[in-house]
């Protein structure tokens, strides 16, 4: 699937993006440039792409935090751990475009923005990562092709963590739910948020994992998540989309859900005892 759906903008000069250029794929390079290029013009969004020692491995990262109070919750948005789901890493550099014109939507947030977790797959076209291998079952067993995600999660320590994701599989959109006890209350409102664009999967077994409600709790082991010692844990959602859906309209659903979580996780962090 071609990223013509993605607005790039250009520029005559060169972006903060050029000294990864030689060592990225131009699909990498047209997600740094546009994003690259909102950070330019926003008092809100940092450009902090990470890279390891050697300079071989990168990962894109943007910063938006509520210019117009101190933030009380971080959160980190992943998206483009599989390298050919391609709807997560455009509703990203969406949610940056809206927050722009929007920010009551990131009230009370620091959020830290992950468009494409796996350069190599996406610039490929490839699900998995260089080594052949999907990504998102290796985390927290010292693997090499994914240390740069850990060592953010490690550091930031979110108070949530949102990971964006398709599925070949599946007719409708669900999630998963891991990490704090509140996770199952942020998830259920944003699948109602998402259903007016595109349905729910309402099977009782989705993706190989009993289901209720289009929740699936718990999971596959390995996928991206808080480091097993953090305490207290952070709320974990996995949101999907159907990829045979329209580009668009899983854009909106991945959309749709991320804003109502943003909107509702403080109210009801705030009430959690109470839960």
């Amino acid at each position: 699937m071609a990223l013509r759906s993605i607005p790039i903008a250009t520029t005559g000069g060169e972006s903060r993006t050029d000294s990864l250029n030689q060592r990225i794929g131009h699909r990498s390079t047209s997600i740094l440039r546009y994003g690259d290029q909102l950070a330019g013009r926003s008092r809100a969004i940092d450009a902090g792409h990470v890279r390891d020692a050697s300079g071989k491995r990168h990962l894109p990262r943007y910063r938006w935090s509520d210019p117009a109070s101190t933030p009380s919750y971080r959160i980190g948005i992943f998206a483009g751990i599989h390298g050919d789901e391609h709807s997560g890493v455009i509703a990203a550099l969406q949610l940056l475009h809206h927050l722009e014109l929007h920010p009551m939507i990131g009230r009370f947030h620091e959020l830290f923005i992950y468009p494409v977790c796996n350069p190599w797959g996406f610039d490929q076209g490839l699900r998995e990562g260089a080594s052949g291998r999907d990504l998102n079952r290796l985390f927290w067993q010292e693997e090499a092709e994914v240390l740069l995600i850990e060592q953010e999660l490690r550091a930031k320590r979110f108070d949530g963590i949102i990971a964006l994701h398709t599925d070949d599989t599946s007719e409708g959109i669900y999630g998963y739910v891991n990490g704090s006890t509140l996770t199952r209350h942020l998830l259920e409102p944003s699948l109602d948020a998402a259903s007016s664009i595109l349905p729910r999967d309402h099977r009782p077994e989705i993706d190989t994992h009993p289901a209720e409600r289009s929740i699936i709790t718990g999971g596959y082991t390995g996928i991206l998540s808080a480091p097993p010692d953090q305490h207290p844990k952070p709320f974990e959602i996995v949101f999907e989309t159907p990829h045979l859906a329209p580009l668009g309209r899983q854009v909106e659903a991945h959309m749709a859900a991320v804003k109502e979580i943003l909107r509702i996780f403080p109210q009801i962090s705030s009430q959690g005892m109470d839960i």
